[in-house]
């Protein structure tokens, strides 16, 4: 969670990521998306290595579990794929943070259905994983995983709605200039 709510607020401030890749903005998101891709292959190996090793309870291997998990790993997936579809890379992987900014933001599928569908469909998808294996403790680390996700939007969705606010401020101030100097 340090990754989102330390390292993305120092980025935008100090540029340190942009200035380790020689000033490039689009080329330090890019190592990040690689690094946060990686990361979270990484994590889902040791989330899969985990569940292997717990015991199945008999009630999450029933037919209609095992349709519930299909159904949540289908919906998960589509709104991870989706979202980082409509953001592209640099808006999946923050790349705001980098000064690099969408021309508006995105209201269409996913984010009509969810205001944070990577986190939930995240969640969603490491739902249907536990209950696809029957295991209980992946049920109970997918609810330590929501909790992660939660208090980390308690941070990023303001600090990402002031840059966009901060943007658009500057975008009013430069337009009043602009018209200011047609009149005189």
């Amino acid at each position: 969670m340090c990754t989102y709510t330390c390292g993305h607020p120092t980025e935008y401030r100090n540029k340190i990521l942009t200035k380790l890749a020689g000033g490039n903005a689009y080329l330090g998101c890019y190592i990040l998306a690689v690094t946060i891709f990686s990361l979270g292959i990484f994590r889902d190996f040791l989330y899969e290595r985990a569940l292997r090793s717990q015991p199945s309870h008999p009630l999450l291997l029933s037919p209609i579990s095992q349709l519930l998990a299909y159904a949540l790993l289908a919906a998960g997936n589509t709104l991870v794929l989706s979202s980082m579809w409509a953001l592209g890379i640099t808006g999946t992987y923050l790349g705001d943070y980098f000064g690099i900014l969408m021309d508006k933001m995105v209201t269409g599928f996913p984010f009509n259905v969810s205001s944070a569908p990577m986190y939930y469909g995240s969640t969603m998808s490491f739902l249907g994983t536990a209950i696809l294996f029957g295991k209980p403790a992946g049920v109970l680390l997918t609810l330590e995983v929501l909790v992660v996700y939660l208090v980390a939007l308690r941070f990023e969705d303001p600090f990402t709605a002031g840059i966009y606010r901060k943007r658009e401020e500057q975008r009013r101030s430069a337009k009043g200039k602009g018209a200011h100097k047609k009149e005189l």
